[in-house]
Protein backbone atom coordinates (compact mmCIF):
# COMPACT_ATOMS: atom_id res chain seq x y z
CA UNK A 1 0.00 0.00 0.00
CA UNK A 2 1.27 3.24 -1.39
CA UNK A 3 1.65 6.09 2.26
CA UNK A 4 0.01 8.88 2.05
CA UNK A 5 2.43 12.31 2.00
CA UNK A 6 0.80 13.40 4.63
CA UNK A 7 1.69 10.62 7.39
CA UNK A 8 5.31 9.94 5.44
CA UNK A 9 6.78 12.64 7.82
CA UNK A 10 5.54 10.98 11.23
CA UNK A 11 6.96 7.61 9.62
CA UNK A 12 10.14 9.42 9.38
CA UNK A 13 10.15 11.14 12.89
CA UNK A 14 8.31 7.78 14.46
CA UNK A 15 5.66 8.95 15.40
CA UNK A 16 3.88 6.25 13.65
CA UNK A 17 5.67 3.21 12.65
CA UNK A 18 3.33 1.93 9.83
CA UNK A 19 -0.07 2.40 8.38
CA UNK A 20 -2.49 -0.29 8.28
CA UNK A 21 -5.04 0.92 6.29
CA UNK A 22 -7.58 3.65 5.71
CA UNK A 23 -10.51 3.93 7.58
CA UNK A 24 -12.88 6.79 5.76
CA UNK A 25 -12.24 9.94 4.02
CA UNK A 26 -14.64 13.03 3.38
CA UNK A 27 -14.33 16.85 2.46
CA UNK A 28 -12.08 18.21 4.76
CA UNK A 29 -9.96 15.40 5.92
CA UNK A 30 -9.12 11.28 5.93
CA UNK A 31 -8.69 9.07 8.34
CA UNK A 32 -5.78 5.81 8.21
CA UNK A 33 -5.36 3.11 10.56
CA UNK A 34 -1.94 3.41 12.12
CA UNK A 35 0.34 1.47 13.87
CA UNK A 36 2.33 3.09 16.99
CA UNK A 37 4.76 0.64 18.90
CA UNK A 38 1.67 -1.97 20.09
CA UNK A 39 -0.84 0.26 19.98
CA UNK A 40 -3.66 0.65 17.11
CA UNK A 41 -4.67 4.60 16.24
CA UNK A 42 -5.96 6.44 13.72
CA UNK A 43 -4.42 9.67 12.11
CA UNK A 44 -6.39 12.48 10.68
CA UNK A 45 -4.98 14.25 7.98
CA UNK A 46 -6.41 17.22 7.44
CA UNK A 47 -7.15 18.69 3.03
CA UNK A 48 -6.75 21.51 1.99
CA UNK A 49 -10.09 23.69 2.50
CA UNK A 50 -10.82 24.13 -1.51
CA UNK A 51 -13.77 22.21 -0.76
CA UNK A 52 -15.85 24.06 1.68
CA UNK A 53 -17.63 27.38 1.15
CA UNK A 54 -15.35 30.08 3.31
CA UNK A 55 -18.74 31.69 4.53
CA UNK A 56 -20.13 28.52 5.41
CA UNK A 57 -17.44 27.99 7.93
CA UNK A 58 -17.55 31.96 9.21
CA UNK A 59 -21.20 30.55 10.63
CA UNK A 60 -19.25 28.54 13.73
CA UNK A 61 -16.07 30.81 13.72
CA UNK A 62 -18.00 33.74 15.24
CA UNK A 63 -17.31 34.63 18.99
CA UNK A 64 -13.70 31.77 18.85
CA UNK A 65 -10.64 33.66 19.96
CA UNK A 66 -7.75 34.29 17.79
CA UNK A 67 -4.15 35.38 18.36
CA UNK A 68 -4.38 39.28 17.60
CA UNK A 69 -6.03 41.94 15.69
CA UNK A 70 -4.47 41.42 12.21
CA UNK A 71 -6.01 37.24 12.59
CA UNK A 72 -9.56 38.58 13.49
CA UNK A 73 -9.41 41.05 10.87
CA UNK A 74 -8.52 38.36 8.33
CA UNK A 75 -10.69 35.70 9.56
CA UNK A 76 -14.12 37.92 8.40
CA UNK A 77 -12.88 38.15 4.90
CA UNK A 78 -11.86 36.23 2.04
CA UNK A 79 -8.70 36.78 1.55
CA UNK A 80 -5.87 34.44 0.69
CA UNK A 81 -4.02 35.21 4.33
CA UNK A 82 -7.37 35.72 6.20
CA UNK A 83 -8.94 32.04 4.36
CA UNK A 84 -5.08 30.47 5.25
CA UNK A 85 -5.77 31.61 8.92
CA UNK A 86 -9.33 30.26 9.29
CA UNK A 87 -7.89 26.79 7.96
CA UNK A 88 -5.60 26.79 10.38
CA UNK A 89 -7.50 28.27 13.19
CA UNK A 90 -10.31 25.27 11.83
CA UNK A 91 -7.78 22.66 12.40
CA UNK A 92 -5.83 23.67 15.49
CA UNK A 93 -9.45 23.90 17.37
CA UNK A 94 -10.85 20.32 16.87
CA UNK A 95 -7.07 19.63 18.12
CA UNK A 96 -7.92 22.10 21.07
CA UNK A 97 -11.15 21.16 22.33
CA UNK A 98 -10.42 17.26 21.88
CA UNK A 99 -7.89 17.75 24.85
CA UNK A 100 -10.17 19.67 26.73
CA UNK A 101 -13.03 17.09 26.24
CA UNK A 102 -10.93 14.22 27.04
CA UNK A 103 -9.91 16.00 29.91
CA UNK A 104 -13.40 17.14 31.60
CA UNK A 105 -14.91 13.36 30.98
CA UNK A 106 -16.66 14.03 28.03
CA UNK A 107 -16.46 10.78 25.89
CA UNK A 108 -14.21 11.21 22.72
CA UNK A 109 -11.50 9.78 20.94
CA UNK A 110 -7.73 10.28 23.59
CA UNK A 111 -5.95 12.59 21.37
CA UNK A 112 -2.02 11.59 21.21
CA UNK A 113 -0.50 14.75 19.67
CA UNK A 114 -0.68 16.61 16.42
CA UNK A 115 2.09 16.46 13.90
CA UNK A 116 2.42 18.18 10.97
CA UNK A 117 -1.26 19.19 10.20
CA UNK A 118 -1.71 15.15 11.47
CA UNK A 119 -4.26 14.67 14.23
CA UNK A 120 -3.07 11.24 15.95
CA UNK A 121 -6.07 9.53 18.64
CA UNK A 122 -6.99 6.49 19.78
CA UNK A 123 -9.07 4.24 17.41
CA UNK A 124 -12.83 3.34 18.14
CA UNK A 125 -13.45 -0.17 17.93
CA UNK A 126 -16.48 -1.96 18.72
CA UNK A 127 -16.36 -5.37 21.15
CA UNK A 128 -14.75 -7.60 18.57
CA UNK A 129 -12.21 -5.13 18.01
CA UNK A 130 -13.15 -3.55 14.55
CA UNK A 131 -13.43 -0.01 13.63
CA UNK A 132 -16.79 0.74 15.30
CA UNK A 133 -20.05 2.07 13.24
CA UNK A 134 -21.50 5.18 13.52
CA UNK A 135 -24.89 5.48 15.60
CA UNK A 136 -27.09 5.30 12.44
CA UNK A 137 -25.76 2.02 11.32
CA UNK A 138 -26.88 0.09 14.12
CA UNK A 139 -30.52 -1.53 15.94
CA UNK A 140 -30.92 -0.59 19.55
CA UNK A 141 -33.33 -1.90 22.15
CA UNK A 142 -35.22 0.33 24.12
CA UNK A 143 -33.63 -0.05 27.13
CA UNK A 144 -29.89 0.41 25.34
CA UNK A 145 -31.56 3.76 23.40
CA UNK A 146 -32.84 5.57 26.77
CA UNK A 147 -29.39 4.49 28.32
CA UNK A 148 -27.34 6.23 25.07
CA UNK A 149 -29.46 9.45 25.18
CA UNK A 150 -29.00 9.62 28.54
CA UNK A 151 -24.82 9.46 28.14
CA UNK A 152 -24.78 12.11 25.32
CA UNK A 153 -27.09 14.00 26.87
CA UNK A 154 -24.69 14.35 29.61
CA UNK A 155 -21.55 14.85 27.15
CA UNK A 156 -23.38 17.58 25.49
CA UNK A 157 -23.90 18.71 29.17
CA UNK A 158 -20.11 18.59 29.94
CA UNK A 159 -19.16 20.41 26.39
CA UNK A 160 -21.66 22.78 27.64
CA UNK A 161 -20.28 24.00 31.17
CA UNK A 162 -17.21 24.11 29.15
CA UNK A 163 -18.82 26.92 27.00
CA UNK A 164 -18.95 24.44 23.74
CA UNK A 165 -21.49 23.29 21.62
CA UNK A 166 -20.40 20.39 18.56
CA UNK A 167 -22.14 22.20 16.31
CA UNK A 168 -22.79 19.82 14.17
CA UNK A 169 -23.99 16.64 16.40
CA UNK A 170 -25.66 13.77 14.73
CA UNK A 171 -25.91 9.50 14.44
CA UNK A 172 -22.99 10.29 11.67
CA UNK A 173 -20.62 12.11 13.92
CA UNK A 174 -21.18 9.57 16.87
CA UNK A 175 -19.25 6.08 16.94
CA UNK A 176 -20.85 2.83 18.53
CA UNK A 177 -17.35 1.85 20.93
CA UNK A 178 -16.95 -1.60 22.75
CA UNK A 179 -18.61 0.60 26.14
CA UNK A 180 -21.30 2.97 24.28
CA UNK A 181 -20.95 6.14 21.97
CA UNK A 182 -18.47 8.26 21.53
CA UNK A 183 -18.61 11.17 20.01
CA UNK A 184 -16.40 12.72 17.19
CA UNK A 185 -15.47 15.40 14.53
CA UNK A 186 -15.18 18.53 16.15
CA UNK A 187 -13.21 21.09 13.96
CA UNK A 188 -16.49 23.21 13.67
CA UNK A 189 -17.12 23.44 17.33
CA UNK A 190 -18.93 26.30 18.54
CA UNK A 191 -18.62 28.92 21.10
CA UNK A 192 -21.51 29.34 23.29
CA UNK A 193 -21.10 32.58 24.90
CA UNK A 194 -19.87 34.42 21.38
CA UNK A 195 -22.11 32.74 18.54
CA UNK A 196 -25.18 34.25 18.06
CA UNK A 197 -26.35 30.96 16.40
CA UNK A 198 -25.38 28.61 19.47
CA UNK A 199 -28.59 27.92 21.31
CA UNK A 200 -30.00 26.94 17.45
CA UNK A 201 -27.08 25.07 17.34
CA UNK A 202 -27.27 23.30 20.51
CA UNK A 203 -30.99 22.69 19.94
CA UNK A 204 -30.06 21.38 16.24
CA UNK A 205 -27.17 18.78 18.01
CA UNK A 206 -29.88 17.60 20.78
CA UNK A 207 -32.80 17.30 18.38
CA UNK A 208 -30.65 15.08 16.15
CA UNK A 209 -29.65 12.95 18.90
CA UNK A 210 -33.14 12.71 20.27
CA UNK A 211 -34.95 12.04 16.68
CA UNK A 212 -32.24 8.87 15.79
CA UNK A 213 -32.61 7.22 18.99
CA UNK A 214 -36.53 7.91 19.21
CA UNK A 215 -36.45 5.36 16.32
CA UNK A 216 -36.06 2.45 19.23
CA UNK A 217 -37.62 4.50 22.46
CA UNK A 218 -40.48 6.59 20.78
CA UNK A 219 -41.06 8.41 24.20
CA UNK A 220 -37.52 10.15 23.80
CA UNK A 221 -39.48 12.36 21.07
CA UNK A 222 -40.86 14.25 23.34
CA UNK A 223 -37.93 15.49 25.47
CA UNK A 224 -36.88 19.00 25.64
CA UNK A 225 -33.73 18.81 27.30
CA UNK A 226 -31.87 20.88 25.06
CA UNK A 227 -34.61 23.97 25.86
CA UNK A 228 -33.96 22.97 29.64
CA UNK A 229 -29.81 22.80 29.47
CA UNK A 230 -29.49 26.31 27.70
CA UNK A 231 -32.10 27.84 29.86
CA UNK A 232 -29.79 26.69 32.83
CA UNK A 233 -26.87 27.66 31.06
CA UNK A 234 -28.24 31.17 29.95
CA UNK A 235 -29.27 31.60 33.77
CA UNK A 236 -25.41 30.65 34.91
CA UNK A 237 -26.84 27.28 36.50
CA UNK A 238 -25.49 24.81 34.58
CA UNK A 239 -23.73 22.18 36.02
CA UNK A 240 -22.25 18.78 34.77
CA UNK A 241 -23.82 16.95 36.83
CA UNK A 242 -27.69 19.08 36.94
CA UNK A 243 -30.43 16.78 36.64
CA UNK A 244 -32.71 17.23 33.46
CA UNK A 245 -36.10 15.98 33.63
CA UNK A 246 -36.71 16.43 29.48
CA UNK A 247 -39.91 18.30 30.26
CA UNK A 248 -39.69 22.05 29.18
CA UNK A 249 -42.24 25.13 28.79
CA UNK A 250 -41.18 28.02 26.70
CA UNK A 251 -41.79 31.35 29.29
CA UNK A 252 -42.54 33.28 26.08
CA UNK A 253 -45.38 35.41 26.86
CA UNK A 254 -47.97 36.09 23.84
CA UNK A 255 -47.71 39.59 22.07
CA UNK A 256 -44.32 39.82 22.76
CA UNK A 257 -42.83 41.56 19.07
CA UNK A 258 -38.94 41.58 20.50
CA UNK A 259 -39.41 37.69 20.93
CA UNK A 260 -41.41 36.95 17.42
CA UNK A 261 -38.38 39.36 15.57
CA UNK A 262 -35.55 37.25 17.44
CA UNK A 263 -37.92 33.74 16.48
CA UNK A 264 -37.34 35.27 12.79
CA UNK A 265 -33.80 35.88 13.24
CA UNK A 266 -33.25 32.39 14.75
CA UNK A 267 -35.31 31.09 11.49
CA UNK A 268 -33.18 32.48 9.16
CA UNK A 269 -29.53 31.68 11.03
CA UNK A 270 -31.53 27.45 11.37
CA UNK A 271 -32.01 27.17 7.60
CA UNK A 272 -28.30 28.15 6.75
CA UNK A 273 -27.18 25.83 9.50
CA UNK A 274 -29.34 23.40 8.46
CA UNK A 275 -28.15 23.55 4.91
CA UNK A 276 -24.24 23.07 6.55
CA UNK A 277 -25.55 20.19 7.88
CA UNK A 278 -26.87 18.67 4.88
CA UNK A 279 -23.86 19.07 3.05
CA UNK A 280 -21.53 17.78 5.88
CA UNK A 281 -23.53 14.77 6.20
CA UNK A 282 -23.21 14.33 2.07
CA UNK A 283 -19.40 14.82 2.48
CA UNK A 284 -19.33 12.03 5.00
CA UNK A 285 -21.00 9.05 2.63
Amino acid sequence: MRIPPGLQPLIDDGVIDTVVRPLKSGKEASVWVVRCGDAVRCAKVYKDMAQRSFQARTVYQEGRKVRGSRQARALSKATRFGRRELEENWKNTEVEVLYRLHDAGVTVPRPHGYFNGVLVMDLVVDAEGDSAPRLGEVDLTPEVARAWHARLVADVVRMLCLGLIHGDLSEYNVLVGADGPVIIDFPQVVSAAGNNAARQMLLRDVHNLRDSLARFAPELATMRVGEEMWALYEKGELRPDSPLSGAFIDATGDGDVEAVLDSIAEARREAQIRQQGREDAAAQD
